[in-house]
Formats: C-alpha cells, sequence, structure tokens
C-alpha cells in the first residue's frame, strides 16, 4: 500500500499575523495534515511590532515571539532572512531569492505592509528612514548619536510611535502632520487639541495643517532641513522619519495574476480566500471585500479563520473591531465604535479638563425604550474606562439613566460600573468575551488540561485575553475575582506560598508581635525557607517599622538586587547612582560636584523626570567611593533602587513665577525631607505646583498639592505604570500644617494596608469605598487611628539615616562591593563601554552581565 503523501503548506510572511496563523494551525492539529513552511524576510523571526517602540529599552529578544528561531513542533518549518520572489498558481510553487522552489497544496500570503514615502524632493538623501522594523530602528538609533535635530512626517498612529523613538533617543523632535489635527483618523478636533498639549509639554513640537515640499541637502548629500509648502521658513533638521502610514504588500499576488483590491490588497472573500482557490491572505496584505485593516487584532482574526477553514470549518470574515487604546509619548489615547458620531441621530456626550488634560466624549443612541446605548468614544489623557466601555459598544445593552456619570471623574459624580454581558467582547486583539472568560473558570472548562482556572494569569494563558496590547487585563481580573465571589469561593489572596496571609495581614502580624527578623516570621506565621517574593515584601514592612539599615545582618539576604546595593542595576551589569535633589532645588557647588563625579567615574548623565540627575554605568566596586564624594559635597541617597519615596516634583512656584500663588517649593523640600527614606509597597512620587496651571503635574503622582489663593489642595492615588490614573482631590484649602497632617495619615494607611507592589492608584480603587473610604479614614478619622498614624510618621522622620552615608562608614558593609569576592580588585570584564551622543556610557551587554545575585560571585580558575 503505498504511503500517505502529506500536504505541504507554505506561509509567505512571518510578522505577528503569519505567526498567529502558525500557532493556531499547531494548536488545531492542521499540522496532522500539512507540513508547513514559513518564508521570512527579516532576519529574525517575528516579533511584538505593536510594542516596536520599547526595543530601545528592552531589546530585540525581549519583543520576540519565538526567541529559538523555531517551532516546537517538527513539521512547522521557518527559513528566515530569505525572500519570496514570485508565485506560480498553475505549478502551485513558490520561487525564493536564492533560486529555490517550494511546491504548495494551500499558500497563505501574510507579507503585510510597507511603510508610505510620499514622493517628495530629498527622500533619498542619507538620514532619511521608515519606521517599520527593528532594522529601522538600529539604524534610527545609529543616526541619532550625532543629530541633533529629527522631523518625523506623520502625525498619525505610527508617527507618533516614531516620534516617541526619536524623544526616547534625546534629539530635539518635530512631528509633521498634513491634517489639521495628531491622529485624525482616531480623534476629533478637540480630541487632537488636548493631545498636542500633552506632547508639546514634553518638549516635541507639533506642526499641523502642514506639506512638506522638500527636504534640502548639503554638500555630503545628508538632510538639513524641510521646507514646507505655503511657508518661507525652513525648518533645520538633521535627520528625517517618514511614519505617513502603510501600503499593502500585494505585488507577488499583482505579478502572479491574482486579483487585488482597487486601493490595494490582495482581494479576499469572507473565507480570506483570493481569487485563486488555493491562496489566502491575511492582515494588512489582505483586503477582505476591497478594506485593508491596518491593526493586528482583525489579521488575527483572519488567521484563525483560514485555519479553521483548512480543517473544513465554516469561519468567516464579516469586519473588525477598529478600537484602538495605546500610550503614545506617556499620554493614554483611545478611540472606539462611531467615534465621531457618524450614525444618524447619534449624541455626543463630553467632558473636558483642560487644566489637567482629559478630553471625554461618548456617542450615544436613544432607542425605542428611551433608553440610550453606547456607540462609540474617545479618550485622551485618561482612558482608564476604555475596558469598560469598548465592550458596551457590541452587546448594545442599555445604558444608565445617566451615561455621563461614566466618564465624569469620580469627584465629580462619576466612577459608575455597569456589569458586562456575556456577550460583550472583553479582548478585541483575540476575540474574546466575557462568556469566555467565564467559562475559562467553570468547573465544566476544556482548557487548561480540563481544570478549571485558578486565577487570571491561567486565563490569559488558555484564552490569550490581555496577551497581545494587554488594555483588558484588569477587566478579565476583575471578571474572574466577581465570578468567584458570586460563586462563593474564596480567591486565594496569600502572598506566596509561604504565607497564608495577605501583605497587610503580614504587616499587622509582624507590627503587633515585635518581630525583627524574617526567620522568626516566617518559623511562627509560614513555612518553607522563603522566595524572593516574601523576602523583599518582609524586608520592605520591617523597613517601614523599623527603618534599620537594609544591609543589616538578617536584613541583607531579603533584599532584591537594588536594594541590595542601594544602586539600580541595568541591563549591562553597571548601576546608576541618584543623589537626591529635594523639591527640584540644587546649589552650583552640588551641581559641579556632581559633574566631576561624573566625570571622574566615566558615567553618563541624564536629567530624570523627577527632576534629579542619574548617574549610569557604575561599576559595583566603585559605588561606595561615588557615594562618598557625593556625602562630602552634602548629598545623600535618593532612594532610587527603593519602593519608597522617590521625589516631591516642583514647579518655581511664588518665589519666580508671575502666576505662582504659593511657594511650591518650599513645600516640596519640606515633603521630600520628610517622607525620604519612607518604604512603602511600591515606589511613592509627589508633586507641588503653586497655582492651577500645574506646571509640575502633581495630579499624576501619588500625592500631588496644587496652591490655591487660600491654601493647597491635596490630591491622591494618582500613578503612571501600565494603568495611568489621575489624583483625586482628597480635601481643599488646607493650611500647611492640617496638609502635612492628611499627608501623614494617608501614607501611613497606605502603607498598613497596600498589597505588595500595589501603587496607590489601584489600592484606593481596591478599598471598599474607594476614596471616600480614604478621606473617612484621613480627613475624618472614622476609625480613631489618626494620632496612631501620625505618631508612626513622626517615628520614621526622627529615626531616618542616609544609607549611603551609614555604607560608607562601615567597612563590613563596604565590603560587600565587590565583582569578585576572591579578587575584589578585579572588575566584571563583561563591562564594556562606548559613546552615546558625546557622552561614555556602559555597552549593552545584556547576554553577559555582571554579577547581580545576593551570594558570592567567584570566577572559575581563580583571581584572573
Amino acid at each position: 500500500m503505498a504511503p500517505h503523501l502529506r500536504k505541504q503548506l507554505v506561509v509567505v510572511g512571518h510578522g505577528m499575523v503569519g505567526h498567529r496563523f502558525v500557532q493556531a494551525a499547531i494548536e488545531r492539529g492542521l499540522t496532522e495534515t500539512y507540513d508547513i513552511t514559513v518564508v521570512g524576510e527579516e532576519p529574525r523571526p517575528a516579533y511584538d511590532r505593536v510594542a516596536l517602540t520599547s526595543f530601545f529599552e528592552v531589546g530585540a529578544e525581549a519583543l520576540s515571539f519565538l526567541p529559538a528561531g523555531e517551532y516546537d513542533d517538527p513539521r512547522a518549518r521557518l527559513v528566515i532572512n530569505s525572500e519570496v520572489t514570485g508565485i506560480d498558481p498553475e505549478a502551485r510553487a513558490v520561487t525564493l531569492a536564492d533560486g529555490q522552489v517550494l511546491q504548495y497544496d494551500e499558500l497563505v500570503l501574510a507579507t503585510g505592509a510597507a511603510p508610505f514615502v510620499p514622493p517628495v524632493p530629498g527622500k533619498d538623501l542619507g538620514n532619511v528612514f521608515v519606521y517599520r522594523t527593528i532594522e529601522d530602528l538600529e539604524a534610527i538609533r545609529e543616526a541619532s548619536k550625532t543629530a541633533k535635530a529629527g522631523a518625523v512626517i506623520g502625525g498619525g498612529l505610527l508617527g507618533l510611535e516614531a516620534a516617541n523613538a526619536l524623544h526616547q533617543l534625546d534629539v530635539e523632535t518635530h512631528v509633521v502632520e498634513l491634517a489639521p489635527r495628531l491622529m485624525a483618523v482616531q480623534v476629533d478636533d478637540a480630541g487632537g487639541a488636548t493631545l498636542k498639549r500633552h506632547i508639546e509639554d514634553l518638549g516635541l513640537t507639533v506642526h499641523t495643517g502642514v506639506m512638506t515640499e522638500l527636504i534640502d541637502g548639503d554638500d555630503d548629500g545628508m538632510v538639513s532641513g524641510l521646507k514646507f509648502k505655503d511657508s518661507d521658513e525652513p525648518l533645520a533638521v538633521d535627520m528625517v522619519v517618514f511614519s505617513a502610514g502603510i501600503r499593502p504588500r500585494d505585488a507577488l499576488a499583482r505579478e502572479a495574476g491574482i486579483e487585488v483590491a482597487e486601493r490595494g490588497g490582495v482581494l479576499v472573500n469572507e473565507e480570506c480566500r483570493s481569487s485563486d482557490p488555493h491562496v489566502w491572505a491575511i492582515g494588512e496584505c489582505a483586503a477582505p471585500h476591497g478594506k485593508m485593516y491596518g491593526l493586528v487584532a482583525p489579521g488575527y482574526d483572519m488567521a484563525e479563520i483560514v485555519v479553521d477553514r483548512l480543517l473544513g470549518g465554516a469561519g468567516e470574515f464579516t469586519g473588525a473591531d477598529m478600537s484602538t487604546k495605546l500610550k503614545l509619548l506617556g499620554v493614554d489615547v483611545a478611540s472606539f465604535g462611531d467615534a465621531f458620531a457618524a450614525t444618524e441621530d447619534s449624541l455626543e456626550l463630553v467632558f473636558a479638563d483642560a487644566v489637567a488634560g482629559i478630553y471625554k466624549k461618548l456617542v450615544v443612541i436613544e432607542n425605542e425604550s428611551g433608553k440610550y446605548r453606547l456607540l462609540g468614544g474617545i479618550m485622551v489623557g485618561d482612558a482608564s474606562s476604555y475596558g469598560m466601555l469598548r465592550p458596551l459598544v457590541a452587546s448594545g445593552m442599555d445604558l444608565p439613566d445617566n451615561p455621563e456619570e461614566l466618564i465624569l471623574p469620580a469627584g465629580r459624580g462619576g466612577g459608575l460600573e455597569i456589569g458586562l454581558p456575556d456577550e460583550a467582547q472583553v479582548c478585541s486583539c483575540n476575540n474574546v468575551t466575557k462568556a469566555d472568560i467565564v467559562a475559562a473558570v467553570s468547573d465544566e472548562s476544556t482548557l487548561n488540561d480540563g481544570e478549571p482556572c485558578a486565577d487570571p494569569a491561567c486565563v490569559t494563558k488558555c484564552t490569550k485575553a490581555g496577551s497581545t496590547c494587554g488594555s483588558c487585563k484588569t477587566v478579565v481580573k476583575k471578571i474572574v475575582e466577581d465570578h468567584f465571589a458570586a460563586a462563593g469561593k474564596v480567591v486565594d489572596r496569600s502572598l506566596c506560598q509561604h504565607f497564608p496571609l495577605t501583605r497587610q495581614e503580614l504587616f499587622d502580624v509582624v507590627a503587633v508581635h515585635g518581630y525583627t527578623r524574617f526567620d522568626d516570621i516566617i518559623e511562627a506565621h509560614g513555612k518553607g525557607r522563603g522566595c524572593d517574593i516574601c523576602k523583599p515584601a518582609v524586608a520592605s514592612i520591617l523597613a517601614s517599622l523599623l527603618n534599620h539599615h537594609v544591609l543589616e545582618p538578617g536584613n541583607r539576604q531579603l533584599q532584591d538586587t537594588n536594594d541590595a546595593y542601594l544602586a539600580n542595576i541595568q541591563r549591562n551589569g553597571t548601576y546608576s547612582v541618584v543623589p537626591r535633589v529635594p523639591g527640584g532645588e540644587i546649589t552650583p557647588d552640588k551641581l559641579i560636584a556632581i559633574g566631576e563625579v561624573a566625570r571622574d567615574f566615566g558615567l553618563y548623565t541624564k536629567i530624570t523626570g523627577g527632576q534629579r540627575i542619574d548617574l549610569f554605568g557604575a561599576r559595583m566596586e566603585d559605588l561606595p567611593a561615588i557615594w562618598k564624594r557625593l556625602v562630602d559635597a552634602g548629598m545623600e541617597s535618593g532612594h532610587a533602587y527603593g519602593k519608597s519615596l522617590r521625589t516631591v516634583k516642583s514647579c518655581v512656584g511664588s518665589t519666580w513665577c508671575r502666576y505662582g500663588v504659593q511657594d511650591s517649593v518650599g513645600l516640596a523640600i519640606e515633603l521630600e525631607l520628610r517622607y525620604r527614606g519612607l518604604r512603602s509597597p511600591h515606589k511613592l512620587k509627589g508633586g507641588v505646583s503653586g497655582c492651577a496651571r500645574e506646571c509640575a503635574e502633581a495630579r499624576s503622582k501619588d500625592f500631588g498639592i496644587i496652591a490655591t489663593e487660600k491654601g493647597w489642595n491635596l490630591y491622591v492615588g494618582g500613578n503612571g505604570g501600565a494603568i495611568p490614573a489621575h489624583a483625586q482631590l482628597l480635601a481643599g484649602d488646607l493650611d500647611r500644617e492640617t496638609l502635612i497632617r492628611y499627608l501623614d495619615r494617608y501614607l501611613m494607611y497606605y502603607i498598613r494596608t497596600a498589597d505588595r507592589l500595589q501603587r496607590t492608584a489601584s489600592w484606593v480603587d481596591s478599598l471598599e469605598g474607594g476614596l471616600e473610604r480614604v478621606r473617612e479614614v484621613v480627613v475624618d478619622d472614622v476609625l480613631g487611628l489618626g494620632a496612631e498614624l501620625e505618631a508612626a510618621m513622626d517615628k520614621h522622620v526622627d529615626s531616618y539615616f542616609d544609607e549611603w552615608k551609614a555604607t560608607i562608614e562601615d567597612p563590613e558593609k563596604v565590603a560587600r562591593f565587590v565583582s569578585f569576592v576572591n579578587a575584589p580588585g578585579v572588575p566584571d570584564p563583561n563591562i564594556s563601554f562606548q559613546e552615546v551622543r558625546g557622552q561614555i556610557a556602559p555597552a549593552d551587554n545584556s547576554a553577559g552581565r555582571g554579577p547581580v545575585s545576593l551570594g558570592a560571585t567567584i570566577p572559575v580558575g581563580g583571581p584572573r
């Protein structure tokens, strides 16, 4: 009997969508009948192009979807750095650039899209780039070492991502957009204006409503400037990045006689099948019924549908949710549904706070019952409610009687939450509904090897909800916890497997019993030897209660790497040093001392967003000597390494500013010196603005203070991170003494009751009653804890000491700062240096970084 010949499936393109297709094919059993060959043009496997800008922070490997370079299933073969040059539909074969021919039974085109470069004279000059691949970013980074100013042509999603890249590289950045506003496809005029203000506040320059007519060049053929139509003022730049949109890569199909859409893209039907029945197209290169989709989520849908069809299913692509939520240059932007109120008889509900930089709009329509349903919306500056609102569009459910409460801040009558129907799509990237999430945690679950998921992390793994852009993770967590609560199940919030207690319970245990050692705590209330979750948590609790030096015997083995060396470890094994600059105020002598230290130790200097100077590239063995120089100059540790107070940022206030009504600098200094060294569940940041113009951005901080004619307004619970949140007003028009009393209570209440690594924003939300509960405890003192919380803070203030100074005065502690215990004079050989924009800086040796463990590091073979 003749052996059964396996079918051959060729995938052209290994981007995000091509990779998703292969993943789905393997998971759903398509490789039982097909051998899959994937041909990728780039020199690396698929990576997260949505997070491309983070390449500068995390590197290429962290973005990779396939770090090993191959799939676990041997029947799926990946060929990278290889280009398909032609398709022969009659012979069912593709030809590669090296002449190799691959036969196929089915062909999937996932060639994506290419950046659109308008026909501007000068586009072929040196230092002109596009923004699409990691190789593009590597070239941009190289050019930025000598460039002083750069222009990004395009103010849409991709353009702002490219501008973010230049901004991260410390290049003076200009955004040039032909449309009258930024992100013209996603936001309206008011939203675009708010976004523009945010971006300009960061130091970028935005040019809207202008057309680039010419890119000027110098005698060496390099960019020297831009000329705009109807303007005699040239813009002096020495690099240009085009990010003005994309065009589908359909040349292979076009040349093979496969039908393409009028505006480009391989024309496919609802099956994602082209005019050739054996050729399929998915992602940005495809045009289902003539329409191209430029987002990853529709491409993922198409990939799943083609796998389903090849398995004999009946999946159909009927359109896609084009909702978008991004964090651009640190600014939340979201757009979903009918954002521009194109539906007849639709109404717009708008909330705008120019001072806080927030713009929100909901588009609603009245139904026959007199209720309203949601059609779409726009959010700029605060998109925290996006995860709750977007699913309501597809659900068609009735909104509450006062739908404006869905976008108003909690302090203005908003903060309303409503339950989602089962059919609501929670994760648009992976088409996961609320019902899918509930099914994953139900006793009848067929996922997770037939066992119900026990936590949100398992749900994400099994359903992929939250695994792509991550914007729906908080909604997934809430659905899981609400389901467990409704089912009468206890949600396990234990700190870790060694302690059957929450952080708050553990804090109370340590405080009541007066423990000072981890061993005593785990012996009495836990089990085992501890782990990298509970040890730093206990270390933080002990530091909050006792204010002992973190490197004292019995404490230092509990610390994570940063606390263990009183400095922030960087990706290449060196450390950064940040001296405290209270309120951003610094004397010339201290500035000179910092500069001399940076020069003498070869450190890279960077002014931080918290008004301090960061010194990068310090070797471990040099840290004590660096600290001594800074301490001798009158400075101290800025605790940039600890879960503690970092900075209290300030504007110049009434001392210098003609708008200032109070001394914001004086108050910021007082508060930073009062709360310095205060260990907490997560890092803390504050801000003080001298007037309502809010130049210190106080409402983006864990505590923010804004001056009024009568005193100070106190805001709490704001912070950045994965879920940015604006601080909310706790109390207004306070005198200085009352303000500090409330702040003492607020911070100590947070330290006692928050979960491990919980920021103040999520802590406030997690309390029953939210901000109102904080107000009851802090302002009204309903628990009678006010005096106790104030006394705890006074104890902290009285016992404060500088950890750097205490370390350099203790020979035993200083002895720990060596790369190799048996060769204390030998520096770490894995660290090398290079020049970055005129400064010496550590090269990225993340693959061979220096010692970071708390144990002794010994070079093999003894001292070198």
